[in-house]
């Protein structure tokens, strides 16, 4: 398997302008270049409708009767596992995940190769494919992914899997205690009732499974008329009359026998038909053996009719849920609650005093629990905010900051307690010096949020388990030096996953170990040989398309030159 996922092929028809395409991923950086409208952003458009995406019937091209998109994924161990639990097909560490959408909004997805849910596809995309554009990048407002991506960095998996335990038990005691002080005003009366459900419950004491086979014996002692004639029949015809089904395939056994001298195909066929013959017998014999056995029981009828009355009165008195099953099932799970409820009831207030020192015992833990994570997150907040800074930095935002904030609780007070713990995460930000540190989607432009989120993944990458980030629009608003930067960072974070960018600068362009042209035929459309994998003077001369507009240019073509020759020597050096 592979030690992480990769977009191996995509496969798109009818989807926008593009009429059909099949693209091949290397691993590194691959960057789509393309003039505007050419059908570069389709590309990402089939990538969200396989990974889960909402259809949208619009997207469906002028004249076709549906979209199909379909992308096949390297993915590792865990993932493969997942999907062949739900009876998807993985082969040599590899799926197919695929998409189609009419024209009248009807969806379907595949993973694997058998129905799946977009629900279910959407999951398991989170451990495949990260996709950032401007749009995206708005998640990062929400503070719950603030302090995921900082839990992330601090390696705090095991610590929080801890504190939940504790939180959960503490939660579930507290509940206890609460349902115990409202029961003990009614003492006398909970207690009768619940002695007399479990005196009932041990009177009639019923099985697990014995409701379903006492349907099941009612049913056939109450049939065995209609069994007995139904299977005399069928053994006459098959072995008791002179002219029996039986009798005649022995017959036809005897003259096909002769034919085994003539050839392995005949014999084989002879072999098969004996078998079958061998088979049948067995059959008839086990029905003759069955039907020996049936006889009408009235005493046993009788007696299953009795105890299936027994078992339903208990049910209509204590079961609980929508059909007869489930209140059946109800009936252990209350008797077997109902003993501790008695020893809860009976112990009286000392029961309640100690059940409360388990839980400051419990809370105590939960505490403790949650201020080991609080410093963790503290220290591990000032990395993170200073190895940020340090991208941004390199990504030509020299007076950039970003600010980590974790903001603790008052730990002795329990409604400061969540699921999460005590704390309050919060990027803050300001692109100069000086600048009041505000929320990062308040102080950030949209260009400056994507650079931050390109910041944050190279520093997060080692850490992740996507395999294959794919960005979009990361370097709008953007260029000269900027540009290169971010061109460098990406390169940089393709040396640990697989990256596609959709890009219009040169300077992000050249840093690409595979470059795709998407461009449009005469009609407006993109075919399969619109799309073109780039090298040598052809990538060149892309590379001067995207400087200045003139591909033919020897000056945008020298200037395409110089930056290629940069980027070589400094991945060399």
């Amino acid at each position: 398997m592979n030690a992480r996922s990769s977009l191996k092929e995509l496969n798109i028809r009818n989807i926008g302008v593009i009429v059909e395409t099949d693209l091949e991923f290397g691993p590194g950086l691959t960057v789509l270049t393309g003039e505007t409208g050419a059908g570069k952003t389709m590309v990402l458009t089939a990538l969200n409708l396989i990974l889960g995406a909402k259809s949208d019937m619009d997207l469906v091209r002028k004249g076709a009767d549906r979209l199909t998109a379909s992308g096949t994924f390297g993915i590792t161990s865990s993932v493969a596992e997942q999907i062949q639990n739900n009876g998807g097909i993985v082969e040599s560490g590899e799926v197919i995940i695929s998409r189609s959408v009419t024209n009248e909004g009807k969806s379907k997805i595949s993973l694997g190769g058998i129905p799946s849910t977009t629900t279910q596809v959407a999951a398991l995309s989170n451990f495949l494919i990260e996709v950032h554009a401007q749009s995206s990048s708005a998640r990062l407002a929400k503070s719950s992914v603030q302090r995921d991506l900082l839990d992330a960095f601090a390696g705090l998996s095991s610590d929080l899997s801890d504190y939940q335990e504790a939180f959960n038990s503490y939660n579930s005691l507290a509940k206890r205690i609460k349902e115990l002080e409202s029961e003990m005003s009614k003492r006398d009366s909970e207690i009768e009732r619940i002695t007399a459900f479990v005196k009932d419950f041990e009177k009639v004491t019923p099985l697990t499974d014995e409701l379903a086979d006492i349907e099941n014996d009612i049913a056939k002692l109450g049939s065995v008329e209609e069994i007995n004639n139904s299977m005399s029949l069928a053994l006459t015809a098959i072995v008791d009359d002179e002219n029996s089904a039986l009798n005649s395939l022995q017959v036809a056994r005897k003259a096909l026998d002769g034919l085994r001298k003539y050839g392995s195909e005949l014999s084989d066929l002879v072999e098969s038909y004996n078998d079958a013959i061998f088979e049948v017998s067995e059959v008839s014999t086990a029905l003759s053996r069955f039907l020996a056995n049936l006889e009408a029981d009235p005493n046993r009828f009788d007696y299953l009719q009795n105890r299936r009355a027994e078992i339903i009165s208990l049910i209509k008195r204590y079961g609980k849920g929508e059909t007869q099953i489930e209140g059946f099932k109800s009936l252990f799970v209350l008797f077997d609650s109902a003993k501790t409820k008695l020893l809860d009831l009976a112990g009286g207030d000392e029961r309640v005093a100690a059940l409360k020192e388990d839980l400051a015992k419990a809370f105590t833990l939960m505490q403790k629990s949650a201020l080991k994570i609080s410093k963790e997150r503290a220290v591990s907040a000032e990395k993170l905010s200073h190895l940020i800074t340090t991208e941004l930095h390199s990504l030509s935002m020299p007076s950039a900051t970003i600010l980590i904030s974790v903001e603790r609780a008052d730990e002795s007070e329990i409604k400061s307690y969540s699921a999460s713990g005590l704390d309050e995460v919060k990027f803050l930000f300001t692109s100069h010096k000086g600048g009041a540190m505000l929320a990062i989607t308040k102080s950030a432009s949209g260009g400056e949020l994507s650079r931050v989120m390109l910041a944050l993944e190279v520093v997060l990458a080692e850490l992740s388990p996507v395999g294959t980030y794919i960005f979009d629009e990361v370097d709008s608003g953007v260029g000269g030096k900027a540009a290169v930067e971010v061109g460098r960072r990406l390169a940089k974070l393709a040396q640990q996953s697989q990256v596609i960018v959709v890009t219009h600068l040169a300077q992000v362009a050249v840093w690409a170990n595979q470059h795709f042209v998407v461009q449009k035929s005469e009609d407006g459309s993109v075919t399969q040989s619109d799309v073109i994998a780039v090298t040598g003077a052809l990538r060149t001369k892309e590379i001067a398309r995207l400087l200045s507009g003139q591909e033919d240019s020897k000056t945008a073509q020298e200037h395409a030159t110089e930056l290629l020759d940069l980027v070589a020597k400094s991945m060399i050096s």
